[in-house]
């Protein structure tokens, strides 16, 4: 079985930007919430740092990205590694 790269790409966007997305905007309800969380992500995305909606949308867009590029990495890897399991009798 393969996986396919552009359905795993997408997922993995989804899913990564959603988190960031919504613990941004739950930041922004309540500062105390995912703080620490936010900060690694600004550590590593440029120009990103929890703050206001723009930011969050930034964080998002990068996040989007991100996913997008590991998802096609995992499923990549999968399928070049995988063996094709020999057939049942």
């Amino acid at each position: 079985m393969q996986l396919n790269l552009k359905g795993m790409a997408i997922a993995f966007a989804i899913v990564w930007g959603a988190a960031v997305f919504l613990c941004g905007l739950a930041h922004l309800i309540w500062p105390s919430y995912a703080g620490t969380f936010l900060d690694v992500i600004a550590s590593i995305y440029p120009g990103y740092h929890a703050g206001g909606f723009g930011e969050i949308v930034i964080g998002t867009s990068y996040a989007v990205v991100d996913g997008a590029a590991w998802g096609l990495v995992v499923a990549w890897l999968y399928n070049r590694f995988a063996k094709p399991m020999p057939p049942r009798p």
